[in-house]
């Protein structure tokens, strides 16, 4: 029996069901791609399927709408996968073990995929009702948004007659989104060689490790502790008190676009420098235990012994950390057109020593373009003074508010209907795929919307099944509301 099979609204949930048991993960979407393909054939409609594994479906409008302009719905169907260290599943080949109260839905031991798996559930529920009145549909399912807008990108869009673009994209009921930031992916290298340890050097596992982590455009501002970055700094402090400690291994993070919640680091020390290391350890335990007290209070830094037999040389270690330590993280300026939004960020999502020095991956956020060209160049500037490297990946523009956009007040009154209540216009930090398609189809007017989702890209992410419910009813008297309307 479906775990979900209770839950209304059943079409919804069904779908949602059926996307969650194919893996899907960033870069592995075309078992959901092909899934997507599936349903539309099943429901005797219109699809195409590029290279990328996009898929696009189109839906006439219902009798006596044919008149109205068509309308986009939009959703991705990659998602984040994270798992628990005692998680056995593959999250390559198997989907995921779905879990219920019936107020919250979630996944065990994994990320959930709702961000943005209930996007596409419900734009399918959407396509295969035949009772409610709508426009001509076209429905929209990019992949690999989480990886840099990469399916929006390689989208062909020429096909595509809709100039309202509903995207269901948004994790907080009743908050319309009208504009985004900006984006940009920056793969950084820092040179270094490796030598064999001195005699009777001691070496250490030190772990950063209880953070909360989560989303790096929804959650940068709520002051969360970056494992990746901080580590960064503790190892530089553990120089400073133990001169000689030279870095054999340091990691953290999967994906550089959530803010990283651990980190496994390598080191060694000549062997009089053993106890203060471990001292230096314990101390700096408490004090970042009281740093983040308010926000991240499971952080927890420890140290135990290892085996190890090379590092690299003193002389590349200091460097690297000092690059390191100079590196910027989190919040660089609010906006003030939004109050409380931020407008530009940076966060290190994704580190790695490899053989020939370390790696790291920084996500680059601002609403503001010359602002995202500032912290590109001081990103860079860094790394020059460090004899490092820095290349860019997935530059997407920012989504610019439309002070006249009919669909915005279209929404509104869908909601206020739906709901009895005023939503919310707001802007968010977040990368939205809106502006590329706003890039890509002139004149488009776009909103993002979604239903209440809490923790996402990462394992205590949730989705509440009534908000579930409420979202979809309001899409659906959006469509009623848009059908009326004449081209």
């Amino acid at each position: 029996m479906a775990v979900l099979s209770g839950l209304e609204p059943k079409a919804v949930f069904e779908y949602f069901e059926k996307l969650c048991a194919v893996p899907h993960g960033s870069g592995n979407t075309k078992q959901i791609s092909d899934l997507c393909v599936g349903f539309a054939r099943e429901l005797g409609l219109r699809w195409r399927q590029d290279e990328s594994n996009n898929v696009v479906v189109w839906k006439d409008a219902s009798p006596g709408c044919e008149d109205a302009p068509p309308v986009i719905l939009q959703g991705h169907i990659d998602m984040v996968c994270v798992k628990t260290e005692d998680c056995p599943k593959d999250m390559a080949k198997e989907g995921l073990d779905l879990r219920t109260d019936g107020e919250w839905v979630w996944a065990d031991k994994t990320s959930l995929g709702g961000d943005n798996g209930i996007a596409v559930a419900m734009i399918l529920a959407i396509l295969a009702d035949d009772s409610l009145p709508h426009p001509p549909l076209e429905a929209v399912f990019t992949v690999d948004e989480e990886v840099g807008l990469e399916g929006a990108f390689a989208l062909d869009c020429s096909d595509l007659k809709g100039r309202k673009l509903v995207n269901l994209d948004s994790e907080e009921e009743g908050v319309f989104t009208v504009s985004c930031a900006g984006g940009v992916r920056l793969d950084c290298f820092l040179p270094g060689r490796r030598a064999p340890l001195e005699r009777g050097s001691r070496a250490y596992a030190v772990t950063l490790s209880g953070l909360l982590g989560g989303h790096s455009g929804a959650e940068i501002h709520k002051g969360r502790a970056s494992a990746n970055q901080v580590m960064g700094r503790v190892l530089y402090s553990a120089m400073e008190r133990c001169p000689g400690l030279r870095l054999a291994d340091i990691r953290g993070g999967k994906f550089d676009n959530v803010i990283c919640s651990e980190n496994r680091a390598l080191a060694a020390v000549p062997q009089e420098q053993g106890e203060a290391l471990e001292a230096f350890v314990r101390e700096f335990d408490a004090a970042l235990k009281n740093e983040y007290a308010g926000c991240d209070g499971g952080i927890t830094l420890t140290c135990e012994r290892a085996d190890l037999d090379a590092a690299l040389t003193r002389e590349d270690t200091e460097n690297i950390l000092r690059t390191l330590l100079a590196v910027p993280q989190g919040v660089q300026a609010m906006n003030v057109d939004f109050p409380g939004l931020v407008q530009t960020s940076l966060n290190m999502g994704v580190m790695e020593a490899r053989e020939d020095g370390v790696y790291f991956g920084i996500s680059v956020r601002s609403c503001i373009a010359t602002q995202k060209s500032m912290m590109i160049q001081r990103v860079k500037a860094i790394l020059d003074l460090g004899g490092g490297t820095v290349s860019q990946r997935g530059n997407y523009p920012g989504w610019q508010y439309d002070r006249n956009s009919a669909l915005r007040e279209e929404v509104l009154e869908a909601y206020r209907t739906v709901c009895g209540k005023e939503g919310t216009i707001e802007a968010t930090h977040g990368g939205l795929e809106c502006g590329l398609f706003v890039e890509k189809l002139p004149g488009l007017d776009a909103v993002s919307f979604g239903p209440e989702l809490h923790d996402v890209h990462s394992v205590k992410e949730r989705l509440s099944v009534a908000s579930t419910g409420r979202v979809y009813e309001v899409t659906r008297e959006l469509l009623k509301r848009l059908s009326a309307a004449r081209g």
